[in-house]
């Protein structure tokens, strides 16, 4: 089965391409969802039980959001892998109203957010998380990865390096991390443009 969460706005669906790539097939059916569906946040679905859209309540995230730190629960597992329906490993660390950054076994290094994709900014570049981690293969990481000149690091939870949260359903979120500066207005802009040009309607 293949899987993903998504968000339509009246112009379409946010990063189409990037999840018509994730379901990897029924390419039809994704179509005559896209055509017609009303704006809000879906789970898709496909597999030996055909296409199945469900409608949801909205994203987890909002900005401003506390964090907290916890050991990932895939740690051990090669990454980047495809996106798991619930339930899953990820529900064991998932908290309301708190976003838990998922770290090494060591606590050292951060991997990824419990519902979204780190990403970091040097100054002139979105820094991403190495492709090796284990973590989940992000639609909108790799729409960043495509459209812009960015690096590869790992970010270490020590750092003052900017980050911001990003997923298909929220887009970019700034939450509060501690001994971290402000994720730029401007990467920001760029994030929610990028967005907005793979937003699509067939």
């Amino acid at each position: 089965m293949s899987y993903t969460t998504l968000r339509v706005e009246e112009a379409g669906v946010v990063l189409y391409d990037y999840h018509l790539r994730r379901l990897g097939r029924d390419h039809a059916e994704f179509e005559r969802f896209a055509r017609g569906a009303a704006p809000g946040v879906y789970s898709i679905s496909t597999g030996d039980g055909g296409f199945r859209s469900t409608r949801l309540a909205g994203s987890r995230l909002r900005e401003g959001m506390p964090v907290r730190y916890r050991v990932s629960p895939v740690a051990d597992r090669p990454g980047p892998f495809a996106k798991p329906a619930p339930p899953s490993e990820y529900d064991s660390v998932r908290q309301a109203d708190v976003v838990t950054l998922l770290t090494s076994a060591s606590g050292t290094e951060l991997y990824e957010a419990c519902v979204a994709a780190l990403i970091g900014w040097d100054g002139s570049r979105f820094v991403c998380v190495p492709q090796d981690r284990p973590r989940v293969a992000s639609v909108t990481e790799a729409a960043v990865r495509e459209a812009f000149v960015t690096r590869e690091a790992p970010l270490s939870r020590d750092e003052k390096l900017p980050l911001i949260l990003v997923n298909a359903v929220k887009g970019p979120c700034r939450v509060d991390i501690p001994g971290r500066e402000r994720f730029p207005d401007d990467a920001v802009s760029r994030l929610r443009q990028l967005l907005r040009s793979l937003t699509y309607r067939p």
